[in-house]
């Protein structure tokens, strides 16, 4: 059987797994969860927050305030950064920065564990590994997933404001561009999608960690692999994600 499918399925095993020790009493990984969330939003919003404020202020805003101030349309800038932050930036930059910070700093700490002989010596001592290390850690990705979010938003929508007052733009209809666009619908499709990739991430990551062998040199493989299956799952997903989105909601094709 081919190696790839040995690990999806190995994946899809770790997913399902952890899903039912997650919700099973005692509920014993609190105080890990808590370590490892803590852990993770400290080290994951800076990057975020430049990271969304330079895209949205500079690639992107300068070519659609460009592009619409051809046409005099200056105002329909919060409509285009609704398609831009909302839809696509915030949810892409938001994954792309937990996988490359947080995930490889879990896939490191688990596959050093693993390495170590840690897991094995805490099987043996009756520790369930999955509920004692995987879990708290899928559960901390997946949360600081859709609370970073937020930030990558913020930061977003002041790249945005930024860029009308450079243009000499009036805020106004930006902001009421942009309210008028930004529907509950798509407000919550942007979570939603953080939410997917935040658990895939942490699917892999954690996978890739507890199956780490050979050493230093074996984590540093099991760390390169989980980030270069992410940033492709990341595509496959927001390409499938958005697909099913605008066909179940067409009118979100429109810019008001």
């Amino acid at each position: 059987m081919p190696h790839g499918v040995v690990e999806f399925g190995g994946m899809l095993h770790l997913a399902v797994l952890s899903a039912r020790r997650a919700v099973r009493p005692p509920i014993s990984y609190a105080a890990e969860f808590v370590d490892q969330f803590r852990f993770a939003i400290a080290i994951a919003v800076g990057p975020l927050i430049i990271t969304s404020f330079a895209l949205s202020f500079g690639p992107a805003g300068i070519q659609a305030s460009n592009f619409l101030g051809l046409f005099g349309a200056l105002d329909r800038m919060g409509g285009i950064y609704v398609l831009i932050v909302v839809r696509f930036f915030s949810p892409l930059v938001t994954a792309i920065v937990v996988a490359g910070v947080v995930g490889t700093a879990i896939t490191a700490d688990l596959g050093a564990r693993k390495v170590r002989e840690e897991t094995d010596a805490l099987s043996v001592l009756g520790v369930d590994t999955v509920k004692a290390l995987v879990v708290p850690r899928l559960l901390a990705i997946l949360s600081v997933s859709v609370l970073a979010n937020v930030f990558a938003l913020m930061a977003g929508v002041a790249g945005a404001v930024l860029v009308v007052i450079q243009n000499h733009a009036p805020l106004g209809p930006f902001f009421s561009a942009f309210f008028s666009s930004a529907t509950t619908l798509e407000l919550a499709a942007s979570f939603l999608k953080c939410a997917i990739y935040g658990s895939m991430i942490a699917v892999v990551c954690c996978y890739k960690g507890i199956n780490a062998k050979g050493g230093a040199e074996g984590v540093g493989r099991a760390v390169n692999q989980a980030v270069v299956i992410s940033f492709l799952m990341i595509g496959v997903i927001d390409y499938v994600f958005t697909q099913i989105l605008l066909a179940t909601n067409p009118l979100l094709s429109e810019v008001r």
